[in-house]
């Protein structure tokens, strides 16, 4: 059976894009970005620069020229990326707000695998996304989370020193003169204070160790007016609430100390194939750092220690600053949030292209990124006005009772997921748009005149009628 992209998605693609290119403000830019955008929501394999044009033009004579044309706006031309991924935000959040609100700021990092040596920030570095140190470009991300949607609103690509300090590198590169070497903490706090100037509805700020053992992070969270529950090392030193002399401990050391009976088995959602839990124990802590900060002076904390059922002891260990009179299962609940970008990064890199692109340029890194960011965008707004109303009035999220999905099936092309860890299995259960089109079926809509492309397709194997 085919199905068609039906009327009213028509009207809300071309007015969507009618908005980022008020963003864009070029008549150019906006044929550019709607070949792009559309290009990245499409079935096709490879979603770099040279194949995307190739899409673009029924004419093969058009193919070169319509190439130089996408080249110069993903990689050259200067438009504002932090602009168009808010407008971007703003339209999905006017779906998805609709049903429910924001509840985390999910921060975290992924890899993108590279062969060669020139691409801008390349070199051999740890990524999750490999599970080991290969040669990769590493961008941190921002992304927002409901109870039942993520949505990923913003990006940085981590600049390793022997980058951002080398002239030669910058220069190939295209580095700007004002960016300059940062943590990866340090950019997480740059995308979130831009957040926070565009008014974007607050969440409780998620992330792993790697930035919840800044104490300087966690400090710059709460100056912001910001809740955290972040993770850190089993080494990092506290002191038990009602001790507060003598020397602080190390949180596995506590952990240990607490005893067994300390521990309860919190399930905190239903994967796929059975009860996603663990054994979980919680104490009111109070952080040690050299700060200058005195004990009595500082601010209490949650701890929340993880025992999973397959480890000999207590391996997992998050700070949150949630109020006292939250529960354990709520702490669990609320800090395995973050594990769902896992799934995010697999649709935006699996789906939409976001590890495809070749050129090696800061400019052309982030434009593509942001382009992604607009499709995505779309997609999880299209997702969110498929839920039932009813549903959402009563506040029956179905993340919280079945099992999960890929959240794009259904919508575009789906490739098929690979196997994950447990953990993994917590991507929001999405209904099918009756409307969209899943791999192998065509989906055709219109896009404005003003874009000068006629019609496209998204699926299939003809290509779209260039401008």
């Amino acid at each position: 059976m085919n199905y068609e992209m039906d009327a009213a998605a028509e009207g809300r693609l071309i007015s969507y894009f009618d908005q980022i290119g008020m963003v864009l403000g070029n008549k150019k830019r906006r044929e550019s970005f709607a070949v792009y955008a559309v290009g990245l929501l499409s079935d096709a394999e490879r979603k770099s620069v040279e194949p995307l044009a190739a899409r673009a033009c029924a004419d093969p004579e058009r193919a070169n020229p319509e190439h130089q044309k996408l080249l110069h706006f993903v990689g050259e031309s200067e438009w504002s990326d932090h602009a168009v991924r808010r407008a971007a935000t703003q339209y999905a959040l006017a779906a998805i707000g609709q049903r429910e609100s924001v509840g985390a700021w999910i921060i975290d990092d992924t890899g993108f695998l590279k062969q060669g040596r020139h691409s801008v920030g390349v070199q051999r570095q740890y990524t999750g996304s490999a599970g080991k140190i290969t040669n990769c470009q590493i961008g941190v991300s921002l992304t927002f989370a409901t109870p039942s949607t993520h949505l990923p609103v913003d990006f940085e690509l981590y600049l390793p020193e022997t980058w951002a300090n080398d002239a030669s590198k910058r220069r190939a590169g295209g580095i700007p003169k004002d960016v300059v070497f940062r943590t990866k903490p340090e950019l997480a706090l740059a995308m979130i204070r831009r957040a926070l100037l565009d008014g974007l509805p607050r969440g409780l700020v998620l992330a792993d160790a790697a930035y919840g053992n800044s104490s300087a992070f966690r400090a710059a969270l709460r100056a912001e007016g910001l809740d955290y529950a972040v993770g850190i090392e089993g080494n990092t030193k506290v002191w038990p609430v009602g001790v507060r002399r003598g020397q602080p401990k190390s949180v596995h050391d506590l952990a240990l100390a607490i005893g067994i009976q300390r521990y309860r088995r919190v399930t905190w959602r239903h994967g796929s194939k059975k009860p996603l839990w663990s054994w979980f124990a919680t104490c009111r802590v109070i952080p040690c750092h050299d700060d200058g900060t005195a004990i009595d002076e500082r601010e209490e904390l949650w701890l929340l220690i993880e025992w999973p059922p397959d480890e000999g002891e207590p391996t997992k260990y998050t700070l949150s600053t949630l109020p006292k009179r939250t529960s354990r299962q709520d702490l669990a609940r609320l800090t395995k949030e973050r594990w769902r970008t896992e799934r995010i990064y697999e649709d935006l890199k699996g789906e939409l292209g976001l590890d495809h692109f070749e050129g090696r340029r800061f400019r052309g890194w982030h434009h593509h990124v942001s382009v992604a960011l607009c499709c995505y965008a779309f997609v999880a707004a299209e997702q969110a006005r498929s839920f039932s109303p009813s549903a959402a009035r009563s506040g029956r999220a179905r993340t919280q009772r079945g099992p999960s999905r890929a959240p794009f099936r259904g919508f575009v092309h789906h490739h098929a997921a690979r196997d994950h860890a447990t953990d993994l299995t917590m991507a929001p259960e999405v209904p099918s748009l009756p409307s969209a089109a899943s791999a192998s079926r065509r989906t055709s809509c219109v896009v404005a005149d003003s874009y000068g492309i006629g019609l496209i397709r998204i699926g299939g194997g003809t290509g779209m009628q260039g401008a």
